[in-house]
């Protein structure tokens, strides 16, 4: 078996946003050589696209294993259709260049047997360098088609309570087809920061937002709480509302819950959206966790309660060009939060029972982050995307960076949010 590696990188005049709005349709027959196109999804919903070549019977499938619109950048493996072929794995990524044109680097790495592998790599440097050379006459013609989520406040919500050990409580909306979409808010948070994506969903699916243990009307537990508490309480919620399936999807401490429960019931999940952190602390070293929790305790251990130090807390997730109102929202949710509950979470945050093995993550996942958050940077969240899409067999991953928005994106830009949210929903719901 031989390994290839193939790279073209061609200039076109055309900006950025405009070649993008072309080769980032992956299902798009923008491509010279394509006679016909069609879409298709696997069992997890990944996209597929199946083409033939002009002049060619030879059906080609290619599916999407990593996307990014803020990067400007997609991945791709080859299916089926290129005789010999064992492996090939591409990538695709528009640059602004120094003339204001663009730059397109095009590459793709292919084992196959010796006797054609060569073949292949000359085969694929000349699909590239065709596809890359029709951009210019292309750019400004392709309009998109997609059709974001619109938040609808005429929708009806109601509260639901779970009654046991502890209580919970739910904002929920009405019955629809489909999995469950259930929103989990952060340290600061409560479920009343996903009340824009409640309502933005509700027209197509059913969708909750839970009070995690002892913020707002749900309760602490007897004891101190666990990631496997968590995880249960989640099942408490399926079984309540009676979904087959989810689409979990949380922000900062609650995308940490989130992809805790995927690790032990990555089956029940149709899709997994990450906002603002994955990880949390469960790769850092146990004295950087350590003095993470202290750090925060030292108010609470002064006799402060997290109203008194919320307005400081603000000042480190909002965005710089946060308004008025979003900074009330989230001064409001962290004012309200008990101190034996902050205490709580702080805790469980900083002793995590595991390191995450990305290779269980077999369901679509969506990662997504403020431009200016400062506590998962978007570099930080781009990174762990990639460790995803590297670590699943044709994974199926998207990131992006929501712009002009700090730490609690889904507050402080709930259309732009929405729209990437609505986009993959679509696709993960199918």
């Amino acid at each position: 078996m031989a390994t290839e590696q193939v790279q073209v990188i061609g200039h076109v005049a055309a900006e950025p946003a405009e070649v993008w709005a072309i080769v980032g349709n992956f299902c798009g027959a923008w491509h010279p050589a394509i006679a016909e196109m069609r879409t298709e999804r696997d069992a997890r919903g990944a996209l597929i696209r199946a083409f033939t070549a002009k002049g060619e019977d030879t059906l080609y499938r290619e599916q999407l294993t990593y996307r990014s619109d803020s990067d400007r950048v997609l991945a791709y493996t080859h299916l089926e259709g290129i005789a010999g072929a064992e492996r090939y794995d591409a990538r695709l990524q528009v640059f602004a260049d120094e003339t204001g044109g663009s730059r397109i680097e095009w590459s793709a790495r292919l084992s196959a047997s010796a006797d054609r592998a060569p073949a292949i790599a000359a085969g694929t440097k000349a699909i590239f360098e065709m596809g890359i050379a029709a951009l210019d006459d292309l750019a400004g013609t392709s309009a998109s088609d997609d059709v974001p989520f619109v938040e609808q406040r005429d929708a009806a919500l109601e509260t639901v309570f779970i009654a046991g050990a502890p209580k919970l409580a739910l904002t929920v909306t009405p019955q629809r087809p489909g999995p469950l979409v259930l929103f989990l808010h952060g340290i600061g948070g409560a479920r009343t920061n996903w009340l824009a994506q409640l309502h933005a969903v509700a027209p197509t699916l059913r969708a909750a937002s839970l009070d995690l243990r002892g913020y707002g009307e749900s309760r602490l537990g007897p004891s101190q709480s666990t990631v496997e508490e968590y995880c249960d309480d989640i099942l408490r919620v399926v079984e309540t509302l009676g979904a087959a399936r989810l689409v979990l999807c949380g922000l900062s401490y609650g995308s940490w819950i989130a992809t805790s429960f995927a690790m032990r019931h990555p089956d029940m999940l149709a899709g997994l959206v990450l906002s603002g952190g994955c990880t949390g602390m469960s790769e850092a070293e146990a004295a950087e966790r350590e003095a993470f929790r202290t750090a925060r305790e030292v108010p609470l251990d002064a006799g402060k309660r997290p109203t008194d130090f919320a307005p400081a807390v603000v000042d480190v997730l909002a965005g710089p060009n946060a308004d008025k109102a979003v900074r009330h929202a989230l001064f409001t949710s962290m004012a309200a939060i008990p101190a034996a509950t902050y205490r709580d979470a702080l805790h469980c945050f900083t002793h995590p029972p595991e390191r995450f093995d990305f290779s269980r993550l077999t369901m679509p996942v969506l990662m997504m982050t403020g431009r200016f958050d400062r506590l998962a940077a978007p570099e930080e969240i781009r990174g762990v995307a990639n460790r995803i899409a590297q670590a699943v067999p044709r994974a199926c991953v998207r990131f992006e960076v929501i712009e002009d928005a700090g730490h609690v994106c889904n507050v402080e830009r709930p259309g732009a949010y929405n729209r990437v949210l609505g986009e993959f929903l679509s696709e993960a719901a199918r």
